[in-house]
């Protein structure tokens, strides 16, 4: 197989990846509507997966750049590194996902570009302060899901307290559909923008261009494919984060995914690769504990959180395995 055809190939397994992304965090996107039964699970991922597609315009390609150039320096780029990295992330995520595990997609990425990277170059070759800003965002991402679930509950109480129960819940079903809708805003351009930065490292280390410039074919067609991978969706892992952590009404499960759209849209702006897994758990979590710490089911977001911490070595070990493996062979 010639490098070009090697290229192609690559391209099509970043979208698969893309795509699988798109199946496990498809919990993200529609588990609170599921759960508060607002809409339908076929429903539900139908409007994610638009979303998800209609947010190509509008944010930037930031996020890209930071995935292609702010992890690993450039120098090392090559076509079987980044095989590796797919093929690390792709198991770790595939199996999570097996599982019902509601994994950080992108923290299986970023982690499988330092476990490649680390065995091609040492340590030399990374970029620490890329890696702190997303390591930093491991443990803020969810403690701003968590504080502003629980602000935007307290407002809305505050704000409605004088409806009655049953008008509230009808006005917050219809406001769920705005929420989900920026959720998956968000979402889309947060996620997508991952595997447009792998990409774009697979044109620069073929030589197909010299800078990281993200085309519109690659922005258009990832999202296509994670927005396909939404609207298959991953049900297991619906339950775990939509049914299981804790049980939510139309209100508040417009403030979890409020919550958590206001941070990820954040951070997209900012050029900052966050896990919307981490983030909707967060604004779950703040909004179910403000009813009574008791509302949460601590058991299963414990076992939540053991898979986060996991993640990134978990998929760093695969993943330099693999590279291990390809240079056995001969392929580098």
């Amino acid at each position: 197989m010639d490098i070009a055809h090697f290229a192609i190939l690559l391209i099509a397994l970043a979208l698969l990846f893309d795509f699988l992304n798109g199946m496990n965090d498809a919990a993200n996107s529609i588990a609170t509507i599921v759960s508060t039964r607002v809409l339908s699970p076929r429903l539900a991922v139908a409007w994610a997966a638009f979303f998800n597609m209609a947010a190509a315009f509008g944010f930037g390609v930031g996020v890209a750049k930071t995935i292609g150039k702010g992890i690993v320096i450039s120098e090392i780029l090559s076509l079987w590194l980044v095989f590796s990295v797919l093929v690390g992330a792709i198991l770790w995520t595939y199996g999570c996902t097996l599982l019902g595990l509601p994994i950080s997609v992108s923290h299986a990425l970023v982690g499988g570009i330092i476990g490649a990277g680390l065995i091609k170059g040492g340590v030399k070759v990374l970029v620490w302060g890329g890696i702190l800003k997303i390591a930093a965002f491991i443990v803020l991402s969810p403690l701003f899901g968590f504080m502003l679930g629980i602000l935007l509950s307290v407002l809305v109480t505050w704000i409605f307290r004088r409806w009655p129960p049953r008008r509230v819940d009808r006005f917050f079903r219809v406001g769920q559909l705005v929420s989900s809708a920026l959720f998956s805003l968000g979402h889309g351009a947060n996620d997508a923008q991952k595997t447009m930065g792998i990409i774009v490292m697979i044109a620069v280390a073929v030589g197909w261009q010299r800078d990281f410039h993200v085309p519109l074919w690659i922005i258009l067609s990832c999202h296509a494919a994670i927005a396909l991978g939404t609207l298959l969706g991953g049900w297991r892992v619906v339950r775990t984060v939509g049914m299981r952590v804790t049980k939510l009404v139309p209100v508040g499960g417009f403030c979890a995914e409020s919550a958590a759209a206001i941070s990820i849209i954040g951070s997209s702006l900012g050029a900052i690769p966050v896990s919307t897994t981490h983030t909707i758990t967060g604004g779950i979590i703040g909004v179910g504990s403000l009813r009574r710490m008791s509302a949460v089911k601590w058991g299963v977001a414990g076992n939540i959180v053991v898979a986060w911490i996991l993640t990134l070595p978990g998929a760093a070990a695969l993943s330099a395995l693999v590279y291990l493996a390809v240079r056995a062979l001969g392929g580098e």
